[in-house]
């Protein structure tokens, strides 16, 4: 079993990510962390199980198994902010989502320990993603790679007020070509929840880094509200009676994005 993260191969045009899976914090790092920061409370819960009708479709499935709080797969290896001006949490973050301290006194990662942890934690991820999506490019000219992320509804040191229900983000439309976005809007506008397309999230590291529509690579980031499928207070439970009314509005948000990166196979033959 690999520690790092989780990986189910399919054969359709499309991957999903979930990069901010993880809990788990190595046994070497634990006693650095303060109680709060072992409760992983800012973990994108369940969405392996949120997604697990993505298998029915032939996806390809990349899960982290780390914790976020140990490196943020999400963020770039050099820690440059994604949303410059605005309140975000970093490569190697210091502190919750709520700002609450995650190190014990001067226990924080120096410089060369964030490089480490780049080498050992993050790159293994990227290099996997990288790879899955040159593997599937080989049988199809366009794939689609959805970044899939949840959080709690309200935070106000990261946003303002209740965060919408459902958040495309597709960097202002450079990562996916248009009729992707449009399907997966659809979709949603469809659907009995709030959402938006490019709003506060716009697509993290990854949407950003690999989306290249050009290159037949459509990146599409939903970050979702945790209340739409589970509790947002510990210990975090799934909500079956929450996903099971929410789980067809993703299927139809995945899947209309799928089939707009089918018809563009089909156009490329």
């Amino acid at each position: 079993m690999n520690d790092l993260y989780s990986l189910e191969r399919g054969t359709a045009p499309l991957i999903i990510s979930i990069p901010h899976l993880g809990t788990q914090i190595p046994d070497s790092l634990r006693a650095q962390y303060t109680d709060i920061a072992l409760t992983v409370a800012d973990t994108d819960w369940h969405l392996d199980r949120l997604y697990a009708f993505a298998k029915e479709m032939g996806a390809t499935i990349l899960g982290a198994r780390l914790s976020r709080y140990v490196i943020d797969l999400n963020r770039p290896p050099n820690d440059e902010s994604l949303y410059p001006g605005q309140t975000t949490t970093s490569l190697c973050p210091t502190e919750t989502f709520r700002g609450e301290p995650l190190y014990r006194d001067h226990r924080a990662p120096d410089a060369q320990e964030k490089q480490r942890r780049v080498q050992h934690y993050w790159q293994p991820y990227h290099d996997t993603l990288a790879a899955e999506l040159q593997r599937l490019r080989a049988s199809h000219a366009n794939v689609l790679l959805w970044e899939a992320h949840s959080i709690a509804s309200v935070l106000p040191r990261l946003f303002d007020d209740k965060l919408p229900d459902l958040n495309l983000g597709t960097q202002d439309g450079r990562t996916a070509h248009a009729q992707v976005q449009a399907r997966a809007e659809h979709a949603a506008a469809n659907g009995s929840y709030t959402w938006v397309a490019n709003g506060r999230f716009k697509g993290g590291y990854i949407t950003r880094h690999f989306g290249a529509p050009q290159d037949g690579i459509h990146a599409v980031q939903l970050e979702m509200c945790q209340s739409t499928y589970m509790s947002e207070t510990a210990p975090f439970d799934y909500v079956p009676s929450l996903a099971n009314r929410v789980q067809p509005v993703l299927r139809e948000m995945v899947g209309g994005a799928l089939e707009a990166v089918q018809a563009l196979n089909h156009a490329a033959r």
